[in-house]
């Protein structure tokens, strides 16, 4: 098979990454998180007290993702190793607010595109089918009940140790869907060549499958 670029949007917690991680890897592709960069980001603007200048905070940043084959994809913020602090509490309490900002979109859209340049990429994210793939070979737009997105990321911020509960994180989940898919910038919204993919009651291995067979059908 030639070379293809997968694009993987959705809301919070709809299981892009994890299905992202999974395809990857049966295809022997690289995975690109695109969460995590602007995740990354966040955590340095929360670090410099909230700064109202952007376009300096980008403009004063190195972003780079590494792979680790124990640990996986690792993002780098000036030259530093930022992978374990950016499922904090206040960096996704932030992370939408910083990423509608025009500099850093600007900045982690064209890492992003620079990436994909060379194809063999699966990137998850919301808005990678619409802006940073629209070339993409396959597109898929994952969804899940806000219920369900919200039992998985407690369930990972139990691993993690982080503190939550289900009817916090839903509220978050809700809110944090009307801001991305009304943002002015990019907002998140299904392309119009992408196929939906419903996780909602599905197993990881289900949902891999599901799309490996997308995969193989084009």
């Amino acid at each position: 098979m030639d070379l293809i670029n997968i694009a993987l949007d959705g809301p919070a917690a709809a299981g892009k990454s994890t299905i992202a991680r999974q395809v990857a890897s049966k295809l022997s592709m690289i995975y690109v998180d695109t969460g995590a960069m602007y995740r990354a980001i966040t955590y340095k603007y929360l670090q410099n007290n909230k700064p109202e200048d952007f376009k300096a905070l980008v403009d004063q940043t190195t972003l780079e993702l590494t792979y680790d084959k124990s640990k996986g994809q690792r993002i780098l913020l000036d030259d530093q190793d930022v992978t374990d602090f950016l499922r904090e509490n206040d960096v996704t309490q932030n992370v939408s607010y910083v990423a509608s900002k025009a500099p850093v979109r600007t900045f982690a859209v064209e890492k992003q595109k620079d990436l994909a340049a060379k194809k063999g990429i699966v990137m998850d994210g919301r808005d990678i089918g619409t802006v940073v793939l629209p070339n993409a070979e396959l597109k898929v737009y994952m969804i899940a009940s806000v219920e369900e997105r919200a039992e998985r990321r407690q369930k990972e911020n139990e691993q993690c140790g982080i503190p939550s509960t289900l009817s916090q994180l839903k509220k978050e989940i809700e809110e944090r869907d009307h801001y991305d898919m009304n943002r002015d910038i990019s907002p998140l919204k299904k392309a119009d060549d992408a196929i939906t993919v419903d996780t909602t009651g599905k197993t990881i291995e289900e949902v891999t499958e599901e799309i490996m067979n997308l995969v193989n059908n084009l």
